[in-house]
């Protein structure tokens, strides 16, 4: 059996329609038109303790439903989840010692007062053990970077700082799961570098389980060998990242250096751009393999230089997102 599992969860909202206008406003007060949403419909998967798995998908595709029915925030209409053995609503004191949790857009550190009083807090909270709370504290702030700013009022830190406080108060206690919601959402290259570094350290040296979900891809393709891809509140692929580049990854921007003229036309050849020291020439590799193209290249020009850029794993994930029609 699995550190997670997950099996046909369903969860649906009831939200209500309102129309603009203040008429319309009172009108609502006494009758109140409803419609629902399929957040996540019939969704199974199974985790495997000490894994990184990216959880992606466009917004509204039911990723955070997910990490809430997962987390014991809500509870699903159908379905069933284990973590561990434990069913996250229906053991949840018990279950959230086992689990750290970091929302990007909402924060667990108390705002007016320095994010090291909310971990004396949390320590509470938690039970943690003196001597334990003293060394995972002092680990997590030599890791984390956090020894100048652990004692500034949340209020008065930038958004790089307090998510690396967020981050540490959410290991406190030393979970062994982590679920992460956009945890370097609108963070500096260096402030995101520094999380991503500290999350693959965690899961090397502990075995945390983390699950993560981004619309960042560097983040997903820096810590994740796996990934969920859920639309419309299915589960639409479930596999290796680099399986997916394989099915994917077709089109190569080649840049070659020469003096000479490029006249060549093949069907596998989706565009040719004159530039400054040479052509930019995009290739479909799937109809016309690189090897074969610089072969029939050479023929009659002289190749000075040469670069092959991949595509982004973004373009990789908008032909997938195409695919399936979300």
């Amino acid at each position: 059996m699995s550190f997670i599992e997950v099996k046909q969860i369903s969860k649906t909202f009831r939200l209500v329609k309102k129309k603009s206008g203040l008429k319309e406003a009172f009108k609502s007060f006494f009758k109140r038109d409803y419609f629902y949403v399929n957040a996540v419909n019939d969704i199974s998967f199974s985790i495997d303790k000490g894994e990184i798995v990216g959880y992606i998908g466009p917004n509204g595709a039911g990723k955070s439903t997910t990490i809430k029915i997962l987390s014991g925030i809500l509870v699903p209409d159908s379905g069933d989840c284990k973590v561990d053995g434990i069913t996250p609503w229906k053991q949840r004191k018990e279950y959230v010692k086992k689990i750290g949790v970091v929302f990007g857009q909402r924060s667990q550190l108390w705002w007016d007062i320095p994010a090291e009083d909310t971990f004396d807090l949390l320590k509470d909270i938690y039970d943690i053990p003196e001597k334990e709370y003293q060394d995972t504290k002092r680990e997590l702030i030599e890791k984390l970077n956090l020894a100048d700013i652990i004692n500034i009022p949340v209020r008065q830190l930038s958004l790089g700082q307090r998510m690396r406080c967020e981050i540490a108060a959410s290991l406190l206690h030393n979970p062994e799961i982590l679920f992460l919601d956009e945890p370097t959402i609108g963070l500096d290259a260096v402030s995101k570098q520094l999380v991503r570094d500290f999350i693959k350290r965690l899961n090397k040296e502990k075995h945390t389980t983390i699950i993560l979900t981004s619309h960042d891809m560097a983040d997903i393709t820096s810590l994740a060998k796996r990934i969920i891809l859920i639309g419309k509140g299915q589960v639409l692929y479930d596999g290796s990242l680099r399986t997916l580049k394989n099915q994917y990854e077709t089109n190569r921007l080649i840049h070659i250096k020469t003096k000479d003229k490029i006249t060549i036309r093949n069907k596998g050849i989706l565009n040719k751009i004159k530039a400054k020291d040479g052509y930019d020439i995009l290739l479909n590799t799937k109809e016309l393999s690189i090897s074969e193209f610089l072969n029939r290249i050479s023929r009659n020009v002289i190749i000075e230089d040469i670069d092959i850029e991949n595509e982004s794993i973004d373009q990789i994930i908008v032909k997938l997102y195409e695919d399936y029609q979300i």
